[in-house]
């Protein structure tokens, strides 16, 4: 007999928009067997209490990198003690189904800020697949902690058929049998329940590699790929019903109503289309209402099926010396990020020739950018000078009667990766973040959970939603509900993707969040290091276990009080999810 557990006391957001009702759970065999009313009997199995929680659907992520660590740590704990119990892995074009594991790492690691030599052994060791369907056979014999559903990545798949350097070369387009190949990989993956593709149209994406790598620096394959493989490979989605995860070129944003026409269903089926990202970026602040607008207008004028992803919180960077994956979108910034060696790139760094090219790039006022270029709004938080530590590279220019571009780089030259900084990139004024999260035409997401590990910290953004939600109604300008936030964090995310996930009621999975609203304070924001586990390697969090009372997944308790239980890591308690079961 299944071991069966009741959740009482809480107060149950079902995760389909309505308010918080009083309500008791029976979980039994991974499902949710009963909703009852509370003080209903509740005899033999084990108790949560829930007094002083909502009891919420898991929250769902919808865009993580989480494909190197599933294999060093499937529990993804960091994600799951936040009430993430079902994440997406294969984003941005890159996933781990098919390839070398030399291909996959040198697709991966750069521009997800990972170690090779920590990513490259991990995969030569594990790596017993060689195919979309034996990877999620692979994924379904290790112990995850929350449910994983993949994408499948176009560069992966390119790569793949084409071969690694040749899909990286411009001008190279696929031959009709390496178009098949990609063809039939794609619907392998769709047969076997991927969600779908992603693309990336991102040029400062590189590619990682050794010194004696050709391609080392170049844009990542799918990048390189022309408009009518991309619409090629969307018929297939279009006609299946599945999701495109695609990247703009965010710099110059030029292609963004290429992806609106691509959704666009005038003809047909839309194709359901998730574009990175509406953010309130600091470099353009008319942007993401621009994106916003042309969104409604896809809508409803070319029944476009499209989503744009967004985070409910600002989006702030660390970066130690140079490496940033922001510096990418400057070709002097990736010419600097090219050389490994720290003496060589210091050698560069100091040349009068370079410099002034940097300089030229930096400041180059009519190129579109994504980041903001204001060392006024960049401040030193750790260096080995200690009167540095809390001033901005402005500051420290004007005080060594420097030009602050060249304060920063004689900064990076001095210190290297000792010198740490912090930046807020966007989505720094509350009023226009609410407006952000309450637009019909976002999904909550975007964390890059697994990647960039020095440099975010977002896997908490469910809670910050919610504290976002209670901080509006307390300063009098509600921005939703919160029973409208949990749908948003969770089966409006599921629904859209095709997945079994997102609502508490019988017959759904029995996967669940108990959280403390009195929890959902300051402390959600704040700044940690945390160990990696399996990776060996320090990474940024923000924590407030005192938020999540509990969370269980497939009706098992995976953590209670910020501890995990006993089988995580060890026994299997999410599972694959597939679409179309």
């Amino acid at each position: 007999m299944s071991e069966v557990t009741w959740v009482e006391g809480g107060l149950l957001f079902d995760g389909r928009g309505g308010p918080g009702v009083p309500a008791t759970l029976r979980l039994e065999g991974g499902r949710v067997a009963e909703v009852l009313p509370p003080g209903a009997p509740a005899p033999g199995g084990r108790r949560l209490d829930a007094r002083g929680c909502w009891v919420t659907p898991g929250f769902v992520d919808l865009h993580t990198h989480y494909d190197a660590e599933l294999e060093a740590a499937p529990a993804l704990a960091e994600s799951l003690r936040h009430g993430v119990t079902t994440v997406v892995t294969g984003s941005c074009s890159l996933s781990m189904a098919l390839g070398a594991p030399r291909d996959l790492a040198d697709m991966f690691c750069r521009v997800e800020a990972l170690p090779r030599e920590r990513v490259l052994p991990l995969l030569e060791r594990v790596k017993d697949w060689d195919g979309p369907a034996e990877y999620l056979a692979h994924l379904e014999r290790l112990p995850l902690g929350p449910n994983v559903a993949c994408l499948l990545g176009h560069s992966t798949i390119r790569a793949g058929a084409m071969g690694l350097e040749r899909s990286v070369t411009r001008g190279l387009r696929p031959s009709r049998a390496e178009l098949a190949r990609m063809d039939g990989w794609l619907a392998e993956a769709l047969d076997a329940g991927y969600l779908g593709l992603s693309i990336s149209t991102l040029p400062w994406d590189k590619m990682d590699g050794d010194d004696a790598a050709a391609y080392r620096s170049r844009p990542m394959p799918s990048v390189f790929a022309g408009w009518g493989e991309y619409w090629h490979l969307a018929r297939m989605l279009r006609r299946r019903g599945r999701v495109l995860q695609a990247v703009p070129n965010i710099s110059t944003k030029l292609n963004v109503p290429l992806f609106f026409l691509l959704s666009a269903g005038l003809l047909g089926r839309p194709l359901k289309t998730t574009l990175l990202s509406m953010m309130d970026v600091r470099s353009d602040r008319l942007a993401f209402r621009l994106a916003g607008a042309m969104a409604r207008l896809a809508r409803r004028l070319l029944r476009a099926d499209l989503r744009m992803q967004a985070l409910p919180e600002p989006f702030d960077l660390w970066a130690d010396g140079m490496d940033l994956v922001v510096f990418e979108e400057l070709g002097a910034g990736a010419a600097a990020l090219h050389l490994r060696d720290p003496a060589a790139r210091a050698a560069l760094l100091a040349d009068p020739a370079y410099r002034a090219r940097f300089k030229r790039e930096w400041r180059a006022r009519w190129k579109p950018r994504a980041f903001h270029r204001d060392l006024a709004l960049a401040h030193v938080i750790a260096c080995p000078a200690a009167g540095l530590v809390g001033k901005t590279f402005a500051e420290v220019g004007r005080e060594r009667g420097q030009d602050p571009v060249d304060a920063f780089l004689d900064l990076v030259i001095e210190h290297g990766a000792a010198l740490r900084w912090y930046t807020v990139m966007g989505n720094d004024r509350p009023r226009w973040l609410e407006w952000i999260v309450r637009h019909p035409d976002i999904l909550i997401g975007f964390s890059d959970a697994g990647a960039h590990l020095r440099n975010m910290a977002h896997y908490n953004f469910p809670l910050r939603l919610l504290r976002l939600v209670r901080e509006a109604e307390r300063a009098g300008r509600p921005c939703m509900t919160v029973g409208r936030a949990v749908e948003r964090l969770t089966s409006e995310l599921a629904g859209w993707l095709g997945l079994d996930a997102g609502v508490l009621a019988p017959g759904r999975r029995a996967d669940l969040a108990l959280v403390r609203p009195e929890g959902l304070t300051a402390e959600l924001e704040a700044i940690h290091e945390a160990e990696a586990p399996g990776m060996g390697l320090s990474r940024l969090v923000r924590r407030n276990d005192a938020a999540v009372a509990a969370v269980v997944v497939g009706g098992r308790l995976a953590f209670e009080g910020g501890a995990p239980s006993p089988a995580l890591g060890h026994e299997p308690l999410g599972r694959v999810l597939r679409v179309g079961g």
